[in-house]
């Protein structure tokens, strides 16, 4: 039975019409009955009942339309997903992901995705949230992952990961480090450490400033492990948010959740890439991140 006879089967099945069908698939009316008249001695049943420009299912043929067309479904799938892998030329996929950013989800899902997609070459780029932004604007890196803070571009893929729940690191030794919650009204008075890039010192100090109502005394560390140690040295609390599941802090240091009028602060967290810059291991990455947060948060 070949792929084109089936084809031509469902078509004429679906429409009702040799006619119609024969238009649907460029060839002439003659030529389809043709084929279909092959496909019935090949298997040496009655597909169709004639008569005379009418015709019906018989039980051969209602089994081979109504599993034949997930067999066609399936088979156009394939074709797709095949031509999308060939295309996708690229083996390099560049993900930007936030300084301030430490999750176990993160590295999990690069080695799972290493093992299915040996061939491609993962690079990994930290930033803040507006440099990550700009690095994709620039096509500088294929896809990044941060919370949101702008509304969502119709340009863009934006994949929801989870909702990440907001904590500080502050000294063992600090008076605060005995509460079982923090509210941003007991920390307005205390210095915030930001985990910022040179040069984005600002930005960041605007947004926690503005936006989560914290400190209006900032300090500025470069790498997560030197806020931690700013924090063991009393220079402040530090900021951060869970996703999934995160590491014990270090020795000296506590992680308590962050609240604003005795509510817990959390937000959006999603995988974000160009549509036109789109490709099947973008989206395979996007889908098997989301996975793993959802594991190991269950």
């Amino acid at each position: 039975m070949l792929f084109r006879q089936l084809k031509y089967f469902i078509t004429v099945v679906r429409c009702q019409s040799f006619t119609e069908a024969a238009e649907e698939c460029f060839i002439s009316q003659s030529a389809i009955s043709q084929q279909i008249k092959a496909l019935e001695q090949e298997l040496g049943v009655d597909l169709l009942k004639r008569e005379g420009r009418h015709f019906s299912l018989t039980p051969a043929g209602s089994y081979l339309y109504d599993h034949g067309q997930s067999l066609l479904d399936e088979v156009e799938e394939l074709k797709k997903e095949t031509i999308r892998r060939g295309l996708d030329n690229d083996t390099e996929l560049r993900i930007g992901f936030p300084k301030n950013f430490s999750t176990p989800e993160l590295s999990t899902s690069i080695a799972e995705f290493s093992k299915l997609y040996p061939e491609v070459n993962i690079s990994i780029i930290s930033g803040t949230h507006e440099e990550l932004f700009a690095l994709l604007l620039e096509h500088r890196i294929d896809m990044k992952i941060s919370e949101q803070r702008r509304a969502y571009d119709p340009d863009y893929e934006n994949v929801e990961l989870t909702h990440s729940r907001s904590y500080i690191e502050i000294s063992a030794r600090h008076p605060l480090a005995g509460q079982t919650v923090i509210d941003t009204e007991d920390l307005s008075k205390l210095t915030c450490i930001l985990v910022v890039s040179k040069g984005q010192e600002e930005s960041e100090r605007n947004f926690y400033e503005q936006t989560l109502r914290l400190s209006h005394r900032f300090a500025y560390a470069y790498s997560l492990e030197e806020a931690r140690l700013m924090v063991l040295s009393h220079r402040g609390y530090f900021p951060i948010d869970v996703l999934g599941q995160m590491p014990e802090t270090v020795p000296g240091v506590k992680r308590i959740p962050l609240y604003r009028h005795q509510k817990p602060i959390s937000r959006n967290y999603f995988a974000c890439w160009e549509k036109k810059q789109s490709t099947y291991y973008i989206e395979e990455f996007a889908a098997l991140l989301k996975k793993v947060i959802q594991q190991l948060d269950e």
